[in-house]
């Protein structure tokens, strides 16, 4: 749906966009932005931005402590433009409204905010009010609260100081989870006989490892792709979540030359080599900052694995996007990211117990999709990174970038995961277990005519299921042994089979 049409010189911005350009003109625009019109209440929505349109009653003195508490009252928070304006106003401004207003609710989700990512306030704890949410529930995905008893807020944030994603609520997720894709899954694996259901799993296991390659343009060896496929199976096992992990888990997916013993401790990024030189994708944090962001990491990972409340399918979209984003080694990033996603989802027994959902074969045939929402992220940083090429053609990055990585929108990865998830089970999951239950009784059917060889029949079978059940004349001189009468009634029987097999 494109953006609502309205004319720019009657639309005055409020809240976190006004204060983007007071306060942060160097971070990227908020997604949600919102404008005082002579207009109705309406939203307009692009690909990438939303706009919100309020009627006049909304409008405010336009002061900076208005535009912050219209944010807090109307829109899903921005992080980075929030600590941005908090910083920039000053401890004094939110002292004095709290003095003033002492048990108001904005009032004291500021002191929370200001005290949780910026510094300590010279306000003594609060003794009187409800305690309020920090994020409003209604506009964001939000965990299990814990009581901040300073300022009488609960702490329903995802991440914590050293590194907080937002998800914003929106249809498109609210869709997904009253499918109950979780249940879906469960529905399909019932209809089928344990075995043929430990062999699917099997083989979904080792696609999700080939496929995990494959997005990186990858083609391990047998011994890597081993290694990736034992630690997918021991995903389970993966929390509590600790460095030590990650960097085996690290050593494990890439060649033994690039396996790293701690955070990486150089400039990476993403690009290309091209006639006229080396273009530059995607800059990663800076070395200096990983530490920090990567603790934050690990603590935000270990409580969305905790919390039973929270969407799973959120926690693992905040949790593996923020790995991949932050780039925490040189090499393994992306296999690393897709494995947390597996291991999130296993600790929430998201699915069916034992049982992996290939998501990678379902990002990989929407690769371009997987780019696209990739760069939702990247895409809008690189204007805001001050960098330049060294003379070994490393990078260096002149400017302060931590709160880039820090903070930031996940919600179109959220929906994403969703959507591959979904893809997942009713692509690859649902195929996979129906075609080895048709091959199994269409084996059996080849079997009751003629007593082959196992390996003569399953070629046999697989070439008539193929071909609707029939031998095409092309193959035939494959099988000379077996006389017409005898195809006839293999052919006879797979018809049966076929029709009582169908989805």
């Amino acid at each position: 749906m494109p953006r609502a049409d309205f004319n720019p010189s009657k639309a005055t911005p409020v809240g976190q966009i006004a204060l983007h350009s007071q306060f942060c003109p160097s971070y990227p625009e908020p997604i949600v932005q919102s404008y005082i019109w002579s207009g109705q209440r309406k939203t307009g929505q692009s690909e990438e931005l939303i706009d919100e349109y309020y009627p006049v009653q909304y409008s405010n003195d336009g002061s900076p402590l208005a535009q912050l508490l219209f944010a807090l009252k109307n829109e899903p928070l921005d992080l980075r433009i929030l600590c941005a304006a908090l910083r920039g106003m000053g401890a004094g401004v939110i002292e004095d409204w709290v003095n003033q207003e002492p048990t108001g609710a904005y009032s004291r989700r500021a002191w929370f905010f200001y005290e949780k990512f910026i510094g300590e306030l010279d306000l003594p704890d609060a003794v009187a009010g409800n305690y309020v949410a920090a994020l409003d529930p209604q506009k964001h995905y939000v965990a299990q609260p814990v009581n901040s008893r300073r300022q009488r807020v609960r702490d329903n944030l995802l991440g914590n100081a050293n590194l907080c994603p937002m998800v914003r609520k929106t249809r498109k997720l609210a869709q997904f989870a009253q499918d109950d894709l979780a249940g879906e899954a469960l529905k399909i694996t019932q209809r089928y006989d344990p075995t043929i259901l430990a062999r699917a799993i099997s083989y979904l296991y080792t696609r999700e490892t080939r496929s995990s390659f494959a997005i990186e343009g990858e083609t391990p060896n047998a011994r890597r792709e081993e290694l990736f496929y034992q630690a997918l199976r021991e995903a389970p096992r993966f929390f509590p979540v600790q460095k030590s992990k990650l960097i085996q888990l690290q050593n494990r997916i890439v060649d033994p030359r690039y396996a790293e013993q701690d955070w990486r401790h150089e400039q990476n990024f993403v690009g290309e080599v091209t006639y006229s030189g080396e273009q530059v994708h995607f800059i990663t944090a800076r070395p200096g900052d990983v530490e920090g962001l990567m603790q934050g990491w690990i603590e935000m990972t270990q409580r969305l694995a905790d919390d039973q409340a929270l969407d799973p399918v959120v926690a693992a979209a905040a949790s593996s996007f923020a790995f991949v984003f932050i780039h925490p080694f040189v090499d393994g990033n992306g296999r690393t990211h897709r494995f947390i996603i597996q291991a999130l989802l296993s600790a929430r027994k998201y699915g069916v117990e034992g049982m992996i959902l290939p998501v990678s074969a379902a990002i990989l045939r929407k690769r371009h999709e997987y780019d696209r929402v990739l760069e939702l992220f990247s895409r809008p940083l690189m204007k805001f990174i001050d960098w330049e090429f060294l003379a070994d053609t490393s990078i260096s990055v002149r400017n302060e970038t931590r709160d880039l990585y820090r903070f930031f929108d996940a919600t179109a990865q959220a929906e994403f995961l969703y959507e591959r998830l979904a893809e997942s089970i009713r692509t690859d999951l649902q195929q996979e277990a129906h075609f080895l239950d048709l091959f199994d009784s269409a084996l059996q059917a080849v079997h009751a005519v003629v007593d082959m060889p196992d390996r003569k029949a399953q070629a046999l079978a697989k070439i008539c299921l193929n071909n609707g059940g029939k031998l095409s004349s092309r193959k035939r001189a494959q099988f000379q042994e077996i006389t017409d009468h005898e195809l006839a009634r293999i052919e006879a029987r797979l018809s049966v089979v076929l029709e009582e097999k169908a989805l």
